[in-house]
């Protein structure tokens, strides 16, 4: 079938890609409820500080820093399946030990600490294990249509996710909240367990590890993503924004409950109303592509991603303000980063090779998601010694010069994925050094 007739037909007609998506979303869904509980959970029963909130956070994210080796690990398993759902299954006994110790009048910073940091190693084992996953779901011609649909279910989590993740923690305390959580992740691994891929030639190529140690094999992941111009230019954004966004997320449950003064349930709503940003941007994003060009889109997204973190930094007043500035940033925060990622993510997928797609995502998560922490405590630190406001004015403009990476870079001038050459045709200053390296 061609690339113009594959476009015509649903991917939800498609039985691998419809129960990826199902499993997807409700594990989305979970999260989104996680995500508001575990930080009001330690600020609200733990009486956590604000560095202490800021170590929570950088923790779930700290694993990426193995991500290079764990990649190159993943590419040599031939069933990532099971990788997938090892790591739900995985996820979802460690969260259910936080309501366990809570119900015993046990739960501790202690443990949350080591909850976030177990759960954050068995996502990177999911993470580095997908995108060659991915690839037997869709065709290339689909990579940005099935990226939006996921992405739009995401965002579907962001509306519903923290507005039911409020009024749980306000009504059934927060441990309650958490074990939605690990139900979810059971939910998804039992989806993706019922997918039966497509095992091609090509796919079971890429499965063979090459010779050579896991160490050579990680540095051709690294090596390969810091030459291609494509790569290079897309992980120096994506670290930046990711570095100063998390700067601001790891304090925003805490500005928004102390210093704004909302309520956990109407915190939920305002995030949850403010996501619906992120939705129209996944629905928007393939059609905005194809009018001004998916490296265009790329671009609007970078700047108005971090952009809208000015209004949360701005937010006073009285109670339906502050709720309306915080509710308006999370919409164009959504729309900005679906316009970025829906199409950031097609364009990598599009120009990494099939036999290095795990070590590339190791690599590329361990620098990308690496830095994370680090944004975390530095949030953490600048709020206690600056406050928190001047930190977030600090993160809304240190995470627009994410663009920088990209205007000199491939990346705006690229209008389609056909653009692109085929990532596992002749590469000779890319592929071929890389995998000589790795001998």
């Amino acid at each position: 079938m061609s690339g113009g007739a594959q476009r015509h037909v649903s991917l939800f007609r498609q039985p691998r890609f419809r129960s990826f998506f199902v499993a997807h979303a409700i594990s989305q869904f979970g999260d989104r409820i996680s995500e508001l509980a575990f930080p009001l959970l330690a600020v609200l029963v733990l009486d956590a500080t604000p560095a202490q909130v800021s170590v929570l956070t950088a923790l779930v994210w700290l694993p990426n820093l193995t991500g290079i080796f764990l990649g190159a690990w993943v590419d040599g398993r031939a069933h990532k399946k099971r990788l997938l759902v090892a790591a739900d299954l995985i996820r979802a006994a460690l969260l259910v030990t936080v309501p366990v110790a809570f119900a015993f009048d046990a739960g501790t910073l202690t443990q949350l600490y080591a909850v976030a940091l177990l759960t954050g190693a068995a996502s990177v084992l999911f993470n580095t294990a997908y995108p060659a996953f991915f690839v037997l779901l869709v065709p290339r011609s689909r990579y940005i249509d099935a990226n939006s649909a996921l992405s739009a279910s995401r965002s579907v989590s962001f509306i519903a996710g923290p507005a039911l993740g409020g009024v749980l923690v306000q009504a059934l305390t927060a441990p309650v909240a958490i074990l939605v959580d690990a139900v979810s992740f059971v939910a998804s691994a039992l989806g993706i367990g019922r997918i039966r891929p497509d095992h091609t030639a090509r796919t079971a190529r890429a499965d063979d590890p090459e010779p050579g140690t896991l160490w050579h094999r990680a540095r051709d992941g690294l090596r390969f993503t810091l030459r291609h111009p494509v790569l290079r230019a897309s992980l120096g954004c994506t670290t930046t924004v990711n570095y100063f966004s998390f700067v601001f997320s790891a304090l925003l449950v805490l500005f928004a409950s102390r210093t704004l003064g909302l309520p956990s349930g109407l915190l939920g709503l305002a995030l949850g109303a403010g996501a619906v940003g992120g939705l129209l941007g996944a629905v928007l994003a393939p059609r905005l592509s194809e009018r001004i060009g998916v490296g265009r889109s790329i671009v609007a997204g970078a700047i108005v991603f971090p952009a809208s973190i000015s209004l949360v930094a701005v937010a006073d007043g009285p109670l339906w303000a502050r709720v309306g500035l915080l509710g308006a940033a999370e919409f164009f925060s959504g729309l900005g980063v679906m316009l970025f990622d829906v199409n950031l993510n097609a364009v990598n997928a599009a120009v990494i090779p099939d036999g290095l797609r795990s070590r590339v995502a190791g690599a590329y998560s361990t620098v990308n998601y690496g830095v994370r922490p680090l944004g975390a405590l530095t949030g953490g630190a600048l709020g206690t010694w600056l406050g928190l406001r001047p930190t977030l004015w600090i993160a809304a403009v240190g995470g627009i010069l994410c663009v920088l990476w990209l205007l000199p870079s491939p990346i705006p001038k690229v209008r389609s994925l056909d653009d692109l050459d085929h990532p596992d045709g002749p590469q000779p200053d890319l592929t071929e050094a890389g995998r000589s390296s790795g001998r």
